[in-house]
């Protein structure tokens, strides 16, 4: 058993077949990266001061390597969701990245659950989501029906 082939790194016309609810899924989590990623900046290429000190009260030191390294995994694993590249990895990427984001706001905030008070509603669905196409897609690569 391989767990990454040439196959993993092909842009292919069938992962944006939109009528196959597992691409549907794969390319609105993947999309759904790139606001959580870009969120970090107060411009272009400037950190916001508030995610720099949400990250330091999180306890992620030093607070602005953890802040870009943040982006660059959400927009990485978002980039790859989109494509459908290594998307079983890329999903599970997305999904410890919002699993790091409930952490922080549990650490910094306490308990809450409602998105729009601050809470972890929205990062616990999207990371449940993105579990969901890492399994269809490591069932479709191992499974019983499999090309091997």
């Amino acid at each position: 058993m391989q767990l990454l082939t040439l196959d993993d790194f092909r842009i292919k016309a069938s992962n944006f077949n939109i009528t196959r609810a597992e691409n549907l899924l794969r390319i609105i989590c993947g999309a759904f990266m790139f606001p959580h990623a870009m969120s970090k900046f107060a411009s272009f290429g400037v950190l916001s001061a508030g995610t720099i000190g949400f990250f330091g009260k999180a306890g992620f030191q030093p607070p602005e390597l953890w802040v870009w390294l943040a982006f660059f995994t959400e927009a990485a694993c978002g980039i790859a969701l989109v494509l459908g590249l290594c998307t079983r990895y890329a999903a599970l990427g997305a999904a410890g990245a919002l699993a790091i984001a409930v952490y922080a706001l549990h650490t910094v905030k306490g308990f809450g659950w409602l998105w729009n008070t601050g809470g972890y509603e929205y990062p616990i669905f999207w990371g449940l989501a993105c579990v969901t196409v890492a399994l269809w897609e490591f069932r479709r690569v191992y499974g019983p029906s499999a090309q091997r």
